[in-house]
């Protein structure tokens, strides 16, 4: 089997369009990824697990530091109502410059709060998703504290989250390269989403454009996954709802659950599922109803069945997904292929959040942003798949409308347009006081052509004659055929009688030109009826209005006529009217 052109090339495509966007991804993110490890305090630390969650700074001070368990590497750890506490012993600061402790993860902490000895006795700070950020001593889109550089004594975390697991992650940072950090964040996840708005836009232009359902579902699923962005990385928490402290903290697991309900009936509605099998399509329809309600659910009934529920439906939305994709491209869906490439980027980049919720990662740039990333290249595959698809099922459908305005042997318009075009062309007309030109065209010797070479070659010779009357016309003009052998056409616009005359020779004279895979002898001998419209009163029915089919009665008495004369190829009918100022019925 050989390989189908059309799919190598839009893979090549798809190849250098994900090749392109990892460099410039790679471009942009490379001095991000060279501050991630910068000021990493974390492995320098010493903890201790409060079990009940309710120790107070000054109980915990008093712990026998052979309790306190060094951070000998990134790890989460699933608290539940208890609280970790971190010892920090910071280094000798510089007093010139102000420092900064910075935790990663924002939605993977509930509560932070540092505790810090200085002159004037105990500093305390407060932030993470169960306070309003606009109420965070350094509004950020994770925890941010100050530190004195001459603290007096160890600087002492305090950690809740429930119930996903707590993975600290902790950066001591200089004024500047907190700075430096939060501009790259802010251009990351800012492009990300201005990236996302455009593709938006453009899938919805594309929704109306083509009037496809699957470009609604598209822009959903974009929203979602925009959403769900805002959420996970913070930012939204600190521009869009800082005084929304409840909000906050709910806010990615639904959007979680509503972009990978988005994306489940994204795929349904783009491989045309329900064409497939019934059974799965209501199987499918019902996983994606769920994600949108389980949000709710979620918020009320926060713990960890629900949280395991809730990992639980991730994961085997990426597996269902692939699935759909599969199943449907085998079962002869074109798209579904493509779409399995385009949804790739977010399945490899998804376990890493994945992992992270779960517990078995700890928290990074990596599993923040991987989504992130893998979006960015996912959104625009699957917009342009989606463009592919459409633009190929438009044309499929003019092919099919066209049938129904379209002879299928010669591609000529067929009676019912040339009728409408005939009965607008004589209301003009009879508005600008000018006369259009109505010719009928007959293939005389087809029955002789089928009789010596066969119907394929009669067929043939019809298609000649079209392929012949098409060509001696204007553009604006319609070649109709309106019996097997039989043709009209209509020249609209004001002429002079010598046009029509001259047509009617010109297609005689085409018709006698040699025909391949005819013999020599063997031509197009066509004959002519032409007419002026209107003429006179025999387009009017008698309550005044116009009818076409009149004036084409006429003409085609007319070429019944002619062609019982052998001599005669051509005859021109002229308007002739009784004394009343009505024409008569019978041709000149």
């Amino acid at each position: 089997m050989k390989p189908d052109p059309h799919r190598t090339a839009m893979l090549r495509l798809l190849v250098r369009l994900a090749a392109l966007a990892l460099l410039m991804l790679a471009a942009v993110l490379r001095p991000a990824w060279a501050i991630e490890s910068e000021g990493d305090i974390t492995l320098q630390s010493r903890y201790w697990i409060d079990e009940s969650g309710v120790m107070s700074i000054q109980e915990v001070t008093n712990i026998e530091a052979a309790k306190l368990q060094p951070m000998d590497r990134h790890r989460a750890f699933p608290l539940g109502a208890a609280a970790l506490w971190m010892r920090l012993d910071l280094p000798a600061l510089d007093a010139s410059r102000r420092w900064y402790l910075l935790l990663s993860g924002a939605p993977f902490i509930d509560r932070a709060s540092l505790f810090s000895q200085g002159p004037n006795g105990l500093w305390q700070q407060r932030a993470g998703d169960h306070v309003p950020v606009a109420q965070w001593p350094h509004p950020n889109a994770s925890p941010l504290f100050e530190v004195q550089p001459k603290p007096l004594g160890p600087v002492w975390l305090r950690l809740e989250n429930r119930p996903a697991p707590t993975s600290p992650y902790v950066q001591l940072l200089t004024e500047d390269s907190l700075q430096f950090k939060r501009q790259w964040t802010y251009l990351l996840v800012g492009g990300y989403l201005g990236f996302g708005l455009l593709v938006f836009v453009v899938g919805f232009i594309h929704a109306r454009l083509y009037g496809d359902p699957v470009f609604d579902a598209y822009c959903m699923y974009v929203a979602c996954m925009l959403a769900f962005q805002l959420s996970f990385t913070g930012m939204g928490g600190l521009f869009l709802w800082p005084y929304w402290a409840r909000f906050n903290d709910a806010a990615p697991a639904p959007f979680m659950l509503l972009m990978t309900a988005s994306g489940i009936w994204f795929i349904r509605q783009a491989t045309a599922l329900a064409r497939h099998s019934r059974r799965v399509d209501r199987a499918v329809v019902g996983f994606s109803l769920f994600g949108l309600v389980f949000p709710a659910i979620y918020i009320l009934f926060n713990g960890a069945l629900v949280y395991g529920i809730l990992n639980l439906y991730g994961l085997l939305s990426v597996v269902l997904s692939i699935s759909l994709c599969a199943w449907t491209w085998y079962r002869g869906e074109r798209y579904s292929g493509w779409l399995i490439l385009g949804f790739l980027p977010i399945h490899l980049s998804y376990p890493f959040p994945a992992l992270r919720a779960a517990g078995v990662m700890a928290d990074s740039w990596g599993t923040q942003y991987a989504v992130l990333i893998g979006s960015v290249i996912e959104i625009p595959l699957l917009l342009y798949v989606l463009h592919r698809r459409a633009k190929d099922f438009s044309e499929s459908h003019a092919r099919l409308r066209a049938l129904d305005s379209t002879d299928p042997l010669t591609g000529l318009t067929v009676t019912p347009v040339l009728r409408l075009r005939l009965r607008d062309a004589l209301r003009r007309a009879r508005r600008s006081g000018h006369r259009c030109g109505v010719l009928l065209v007959e293939l005389a010797n087809h029955a002789e052509v089928v009789s010596r070479e066969g119907r394929e070659a009669g067929d043939r010779a019809l298609v000649v004659a079209a392929s012949r009357l098409s060509q001696v016309v204007r553009e604006v003009d319609t070649v109709c055929r309106v019996a097997d052998t039989r043709f009209a056409i209509l020249a609209e616009g004001p002429q002079p009688d010598s046009a029509r005359r001259q047509l009617a020779q010109h297609i005689v004279a085409r018709g006698l030109e040699q025909v391949s895979r005819l013999p020599p002898d063997l031509s197009l001998r066509l004959r002519v009826v032409s007419a002026w419209a209107p003429d006179g009163a025999i387009e009017q029915t008698s309550d005044g209005n116009i009818d076409e089919q009149r004036l084409m009665q006429r003409m085609n008495w007319a070429l019944d006529r002619l062609i019982k004369d052998p001599k005669k190829v051509v005859n021109h009918l002229d308007p002739r009217t009784t004394d009343e100022g009505r024409a008569t019925a019978a041709p000149a």
